[in-house]
């Protein structure tokens, strides 16, 4: 496991006010955009992978305030408590794993098949190396159950020094082992660049 050099967690000083953000919203929105197209997986029909960053972190957190109007500053700290871990370190790729229903027809059928899919999603490198998810403690507690699964879970995966470098040769699948959804899609090389800037310091 790489041993992260630098902090890239949010402060309360990275939180712009409700009427900054207002001024500088529209740009940034362009820009996260594109961001955000560059770290989207999409996994078989159903299943969406978001890997996430600083930058997606903080324009979550600033879509959050912005809709519920948050003007305290201790609400803002706990947007920072529960968006903070989804920030990925050195040696480190979070994401957000949706599962995308449209129906409640659809989620009668599909969340109790997906049991246990925050744990079945998996990089695997050129070489042979496979890389699991790991569930994201803090929300583990809430978005886990035994008979039916959310629609939301965050994830992450931890890779060795050796691993980065493998993951920096492009070739790397992501799959779903879950019986109910095996799935697999090659991530494209702009996918590799971009989410190499999580991996390395």
């Amino acid at each position: 496991m790489a041993t992260p050099t630098m902090n890239r967690k949010l402060t309360i000083d990275d939180i712009l006010d409700l009427r900054a953000y207002e001024r500088v919203r529209e740009e940034s929105r362009s820009a996260i955009i594109e961001t955000k197209r560059k770290r989207r997986v999409s996994l078989g029909t159903i299943v969406t992978l978001m890997f996430e960053n600083r930058a997606t972190m903080l324009n979550q957190i600033h879509e959050m305030l912005r809709a519920e109007k948050v003007v305290n500053d201790d609400l803002v700290h706990e947007e920072l408590k529960a968006y903070n871990p989804l920030i990925p370190e050195a040696g480190q790729l979070s994401a957000t794993l949706f599962i995308e229903l449209t129906s409640d027809d659809q989620m009668r059928e599909w969340l109790p098949k997906l049991v246990g899919i925050e744990r079945s999603i998996v990089l695997t490198l050129a070489n042979g190396d496979k890389v699991r998810s790991i569930t994201e403690e803090g929300h583990a507690e809430t978005l886990t159950r035994d008979h039916v699964t959310a629609a939301v879970h965050y994830v992450r995966f931890e890779f060795t020094p050796e691993q980065v470098e493998e993951f920096a040769k492009g070739g790397v699948l992501v799959t779903c082992d879950l019986p109910n959804y095996l799935e697999a899609v090659e991530l494209a090389p702009f996918a590799i660049e971009e989410l190499l800037t999580d991996l390395r310091p």
